[in-house]
């Protein structure tokens, strides 16, 4: 991959999406496809295969998906597993059809087992049963890491990547209190507390759980650094940043740098989810990449972008 590849970036628009534009951008990268959803219909096979045939592009992000938290995976369960299924398998045929030179696909820590060996490393992958709040999303991720290795098993190749971060954040996060992860939510949640000078804010669960959480442009460098200096046959690979957080602490970090100064409630007959989130990242480091931006300058550049554009 050099300066001038045709990379298309599947939801430049979204979290990491929008972090690998800014970023390829910023290394002066001067053919990157960034199609609207106006523009691409990712659940039409024949709008995506068209798209492909035209533009023949030589790299591929697949950072396109319908994500959310626990609520939302709770209650759209079918949407979850048949959109993210349906745009898997029409992006993965259509770039086999044309001929790409990679593709990397983004996982999810959840896909892990529940019950999961602290850090999770690859291996650990169907060794037991996701968190029974996110299934049907971390089954249709399941799927697309299979999809990387039975391309390349099939058609003798190690062009399919699948990488795996860890809970990330960042600019154009889903930042609405219904659908968005973690720290996004929290953002939202205590802002909204900050201006409306609410006396408590109550969160869900007990606040215990486990998270390891990464920025969004420290994804988009991981995926640059596979691109461009990937000599494993590894098809799966872990992100992360090698520590984790309660939810807790991370709710006590949010609130400091919003400036929220009331009480912060929990409700324990809210679900926590998984106990504990947390990635062997030991082969994505052996092969180079580190994680350079630290949680509470990450979140101060994640709560300024929401100030300046959505708050």
């Amino acid at each position: 991959m050099d300066l001038t590849s045709r990379i298309l970036i599947v939801g430049s628009t979204g979290l990491i999406g929008s972090a690998c534009l800014r970023y390829f951008q910023a290394y002066h990268y001067t053919n990157l496809l960034t199609p609207s959803r106006q523009e691409v219909d990712l659940l039409d096979k024949e709008i995506v295969d068209h798209y492909f045939k035209k533009h023949k592009p030589e790299v591929v992000i697949l950072a396109a998906g319908v994500v959310g938290g626990i609520h939302y995976n709770k209650t759209y369960p079918a949407d979850f597993i048949n959109r993210n299924l349906t745009i898997q398998l029409n992006v993965f045929q259509a770039a086999q059809q044309v001929g790409v030179d990679k593709l990397v696909f983004l996982g999810s820590s959840c896909m892990y087992p529940r019950e999961c060996t602290q850090p999770m490393h690859e291996e650990m992958l169907l060794t037991g049963i996701p968190e029974p709040t996110s299934m049907s999303y971390a089954l249709s991720k399941l799927a697309g890491v299979q999809m990387c290795r039975a391309y390349n098993q099939q058609y003798n190749q190690g062009r399919y990547i699948a990488l795996i971060p860890n809970s990330t954040y960042g600019p154009h996060d889903d930042f609405d209190p219904k659908t968005g992860h973690v720290i996004s939510s929290l953002i939202a949640k205590m802002h909204h507390a900050k201006i409306s000078h609410s006396a408590s804010l109550t969160l869900w669960g007990t606040g215990n759980p486990r998270r390891e959480f990464v920025y969004s442009a420290d994804v988009a460098s991981a995926i640059m650094h596979i691109l461009t200096n990937n000599n494993s046959e590894e098809s799966v690979l872990n992100v992360g940043v090698g520590c984790d957080w309660s939810i807790k602490e991370i709710a006590e970090i949010v609130a400091k740098i919003v400036g929220y100064q009331g009480e912060i409630k929990w409700d324990t007959s809210k679900p926590d989810g998984a106990p504990r989130k947390l990635l062997n990242s030991r082969k994505m480091n052996e092969l180079g990449w580190k994680p350079t931006v630290d949680i509470h300058q990450g979140i101060q550049h994640t709560y300024e972008w929401y100030c300046e554009t959505l708050a």
